[in-house]
């Protein structure tokens, strides 16, 4: 085949040719191997990599350095990598907006001038000309520092906002008079998995952990607790409001109603089910109060007034209805359905006395607007095919601002009027993208056992399906977390110089509701992994590419979905992006926030069925010798959600199984987290090298 030019420079004259150059032809660091092993149901399982678990030692240190080196050393001769970056820098430099939103005398939005590392939040006064607020580039000199949420006080006055240092979900908290920006209170520290939400002026509640000494587990790190912090005191005097051994929970959270009569207490000790509880801030000294108990299913209060909750529930509703209940006897007997299920998956936002219903239809959004009495009023016409969001704001409020999304149509703001039902353009993207030379198209293709799997692909117009077109696929299939259309400047990269990015709506999502989640938990979950592996098939066999030209992508629970597929099935795929994935599966609970995964995935000390299953898949310990695809591992050393350590382990695992010149490197990212608050030179940096990667190995150049 013919290779793309760079510069007019660069020739590439054949696949075989170029082959012998992406080959990695260098020593991987030599990683220990231990005896270590563990025993589960009577099977013994090695554990040679143990020692990386200790992302802390001085030997992974050591270790960390000479992979990071390693693989920097094969990336630099990559011979259009500084093309790709540069062409990343100029197609990221415009402004960027956040949709805006009101907080007493003024509205607020973020702005990002182009390249800025973290975007910076303004605000204005009417009319006024905008001012900043607070500006994250200034929390570090490097940039790695990022703000993580901000929640004001009813009448503006006060705002917290919490600060991540490295991409750590351990933050800090700093609270400030809007007015002139001063520091009105100490830090509160090692804040994690929480917001803050305030009753009155007079301070707010939060949740936290117990912090471990590293990224091991005990009982005691594992609860979660729910604090009230009063202006004024030590954060080591706040008060315990609910958790803590009298009720251990893994996940606990507090907010308060718009109109401060109530605290609302959602607690749960998996990713999926939770309890939900009720408080009376009208009442002094009243008791917290149980609306649902149990973990078997979903609900969250989504508003409240007048002394009514409207629920947004799965009881009895896989797909989900919204409920009004009475505040004195808020429990499920009591419930009115005023919106009730359909046949998709139904999320809930509330702004000026009105009910917005945004539906998942076969992956895309519907948008509906109802009054507070269930009532239906009109649905909200987008421009196609594509995600919303937004729709949010307070009760007192006319209008409201919605962001609309798709593969093709860059992120843009839209204004809309609660009581005309017009719609006006807010805010256009500036990106420098023509939609009119791209398609982008739904498919469904069928698995194995006969499942319809939805999946959107998107290239340049006049495409052919000639079976060597370079493909990115990307999936999750965990978690209820659906995969809807967005915009990337990343991937529009790969697409101009004729790439096809494919996403495939696996089971383990949302896109389907409760059902479709199920079917990719548990001993369900290697239905997840069929559907990639489908979804790959049909590709190849549509013509779109061949294993020759297909790569896969995913992070974390989608990390786990690569890194399974490509020990499954190394001849299928070229090239591999396995990010911040989970992939010790017998291990994984022992570590983070790891044991609240186990709705999803089961644990290995369940019993003796569930640890097979596990072992059956885990990544860590599927890998043999074998010829696996080209494989750049990506992960931060801060991430303490899913712990470097997963990486590592599979990544020496690989190097260690590789029987061919494919490389199978490891990108660490210091000062890094799971993927939140990156600063921008560092995602353009990673950028540029996974489809410099991607390219080399598929025998290609860049233009």
């Amino acid at each position: 085949m013919k290779a793309y030019t760079i510069c007019t420079t660069l020739l590439l004259t054949g696949i075989m040719a170029h082959a012998q150059k992406s080959a990695f032809k260098g020593q991987y660091p030599p990683t220990l191997k231990t005896s270590q092993s563990d025993v589960y149901f009577g099977t013994k399982v090695d554990d040679p990599y143990r020692w990386l678990e200790d992302d802390m030692s001085a030997e992974t240190k050591k270790w960390v350095v000479a992979q990071n080196k390693v693989t920097s050393d094969y990336l630099s001769k990559i011979p259009f990598r500084d093309a790709i970056k540069n062409r990343l820098k100029e197609l990221w430099n415009y402004e960027k907006y956040s949709a805006p939103f009101k907080e007493g005398e003024y509205t607020y939005f973020y702005k990002n001038d182009g390249l800025q590392n973290q975007s910076v939040l303004y605000r204005q006064k009417g009319s006024e000309t905008p001012v900043v607020f607070l500006d994250p580039n200034k929390f570090s000199s490097d940039g790695t520092s990022s703000l993580q949420g901000i929640s004001f006080t009813k009448d503006g006055s006060l705002a917290a906002y919490q600060v991540s240092e490295g991409g750590s979900d351990w933050r800090k908290v700093i609270v400030i008079e809007t007015k002139t920006g001063k520091k009105v209170d100490d830090t509160l520290m090692d804040v994690k998995f929480s917001g803050t939400s305030w009753f009155k002026n007079e301070g707010f509640y939060y949740s936290s952990y117990d912090k471990p000494k590293g990224s091991q587990l005990s009982e005691k790190t594992q609860i979660h607790k729910l604090f009230y912090h009063k202006l004024g005191t030590p954060q080591s005097s706040d008060k315990l409001i609910f958790g803590g051994e009298e009720t251990p929970r893994r996940y606990i959270g507090g907010g308060v109603t718009e109109d401060e009569n109530f605290l609302i207490i959602s607690a749960a000790n998996a990713t999926y089910g939770n309890e939900l509880y009720i408080k009376d801030l009208t009442v002094s000294g009243s008791a917290i109060v149980p609306i649902v108990t149990g973990f078997d299913n979903e609900q969250d209060v989504v508003y409240a007034e007048n002394r009514k909750l409207y629920i947004l529930t799965n009881q009895g509703a896989p797909n989900r209805k919204l409920v009004v209940a009475d505040a004195g006897s808020p429990q499920k007997e009591y419930w009115k359905t005023i919106i009730p299920e359909t046949k998709f998956p139904l999320s809930v936002s509330t702004c000026g006395r009105k009910i917005f219903a945004q539906y998942l239809e076969d992956a895309v959004s519907k948008v509906y607007q109802y009054d507070m009495n269930g009532g239906k009023e009109r649905e909200i016409e987008l421009p196609g095919l594509g995600t919303a969001g937004g729709f949010g704001g307070k009760m007192d409020e006319n209008e409201t601002y919605y962001t609309y999304a798709s593969y093709v149509y860059p992120s843009t703001i839209f204004k809309y009027d609660l009581k005309s039902g017009q719609t006006d353009l807010y805010k256009s993207s500036g990106v420098k993208f023509d939609p009119k030379q791209y398609e982008s198209k739904q498919v469904f293709y069928v698995p194995a056992d006969g499942e319809t799997i939805p999946m959107i692909i998107t290239y340049k117009k006049g495409l052919k399906l000639n079976g060597k077109n370079p493909v990115l696929l990307y999936g999750y299939g965990g978690f209820n977390v659906s995969l809807t259309p967005s915009f990337s400047v990343s991937n529009l990269v790969f697409m101009e110089n004729g790439g096809v990015y494919a996403v495939a709506n696996i089971r383990g999502g949302g896109e389907y509701g409760d059902k479709w989640h199920d079917a990719g938990t548990k001993l369900a979950k290697q239905n997840v992994f069929n559907d990639f592996i489908g979804a790959a098939e049909y590709l190849i066999n549509e013509k779109y590419t061949s294993s020759d030209y297909l790569a896969i992508a995913g992070g974390s629970n989608g990390g786990l979905l690569v890194g399974a597929c490509m020990t499954q099935r190394p001849e299928l795929f070229k090239v591999c992006f396995p990010a911040v994935g989970v992939m010790d599966m017998l291990r994984y609970h022992k570590f983070t926030a790891g044991a609240g995964w186990s709705y999803d995935y089961g644990t290995a000390e369940d019993n003796a069925e569930m640890f097979k299953y596990l072992l059956g898949y885990s990544p860590v310990h599927n890998v043999k010798k074998n010829c696996y695809p080209a494989t750049m591992v990506t992960t931060g050393d801060h991430d303490d959600r899913v712990v470097p350590a997963h990486s590592f382990k599979f990544a020496a695992a690989l190097q260690d199984g590789q029987s061919c010149t494919n490389p199978t490197l490891i990108r660490i990212e210091t000062k890094a987290g799971h993927g939140a608050g990156k600063p921008t030179d560092m995602i353009i940096a990673e950028q540029a090298d996974k489809w410099s990667f991607l390219f080399w190995n598929m025998g290609l150049g860049y233009k």
